[in-house]
């Protein structure tokens, strides 16, 4: 088949987007595809647009990638590509939209709220509100970023207003939630629509204080343990929450969904991810591992369900 491969971009994670780019490209090549790669900028678009090929494939994370933008374009020239459509990949990216309909699921989330600053003059007087809302320690990050960019902990009130900043730098709405001490586990999740599995949990235990940006992507930044250890029970309604999630969200073909492990071991859901990471040192190759799927092999997974889901 002939695949575009879409990386890089122009979000605060190209970096990590053009690793998993050049991994996905490889992987392809292999399965004797052929194949071109595209590094996507939005200013470009008359590149997609004469695209000639029989899907694309898309390995971009953040802004215009993983939002439905890139999808709703694709869409429009009747392109099949590979993962979640429009709809679930700009809720998946929405944290706060996403964890209302996590909750109407019944699956746990952390108790948050979320502040729409239009105006830089709001920014003083939700900063008190926080400050009066929220006890120590919580969280302030973007509504819509991924891999932990503008992600403050809050230990101390006098933070709150540099982190609010921090955060309106990648977007005008900030989340603000509850800290919860626990395990880091991430769960991924493929299949054909409505009949996907959960692969197994990883726990991630990072070296530095928090799973940041560069726990996430430097070498040696965390260690994965695949399969997470707990009894049958919990891992079986891990995966399961796991699975509702991607479900209620709309995505397709694969995501991966990230959760704290409380301290008295209940899941709580932190995002789902519908353009996880593929590069070499990425979770969702990791866990695929652990079942004996190749790197290529997975790839070529995504490609067969995304023709099937299309049909």
């Amino acid at each position: 088949m002939k695949i575009a491969v879409l990386y890089g971009g122009i979000s605060g994670e190209r970096e990590v987007s053009l690793a998993s780019g050049k991994g996905i490209l490889q992987a392809l090549k292999q399965k004797g595809h052929d194949v071109v790669g595209i590094d996507f900028n939005p200013e470009k678009l008359d590149e997609i647009i004469n695209l000639q090929v029989d899907l694309v494939f898309i390995g971009l994370h953040g802004k215009y990638g993983e939002d439905g933008r890139i999808q709703g374009l694709l869409d429009m020239l009747k392109i099949p590509y590979v993962g979640s459509g429009v709809l679930a990949s700009a809720l998946a990216m929405d944290k706060a939209k996403a964890k209302k309909i996590f909750e109407m699921n019944h699956i746990p989330v952390a108790n948050s709220n979320v502040y729409r600053l239009t105006k830089k003059q709001e920014i003083k007087a939700v900063v008190e509100e926080i400050k009066n809302t929220f006890n120590l320690p919580f969280v302030i990050k973007p509504n819509r970023e991924g891999s932990t960019l503008g992600l403050s902990i809050i230990q101390n009130k006098d933070e709150i207003e540099k982190a609010v900043n921090n955060a309106i730098e990648s977007d005008d709405t900030v989340l603000v939630e509850e800290f919860i001490k626990g395990k880091e586990l991430t769960v991924p999740v493929l299949g054909e629509i409505g009949h996907e599995e959960a692969l197994p949990i990883i726990e991630i235990i990072p070296k530095n204080a928090f799973y940041d940006y560069e726990s996430k992507y430097a070498p040696g930044g965390s260690e994965h343990i695949v399969p997470a250890q707990m009894d049958d029970h919990l891992k079986r309604q891990i995966q399961e929450y796991a699975v509702l999630a991607h479900q209620s969200l709309g995505c397709e073909t694969y995501s991966r969904v990230d959760f704290i492990l409380s301290e008295n071991n209940l899941p709580i859901i932190l995002e789902v991810n519908t353009l996880p990471g593929m590069t070499p040192t990425s979770l969702f190759p990791d866990a695929a591992k652990a079942v004996d799927i190749s790197y290529e092999d997975m790839i070529e997974t995504f490609v067969t369900l995304s023709l099937k889901n299309h049909g």
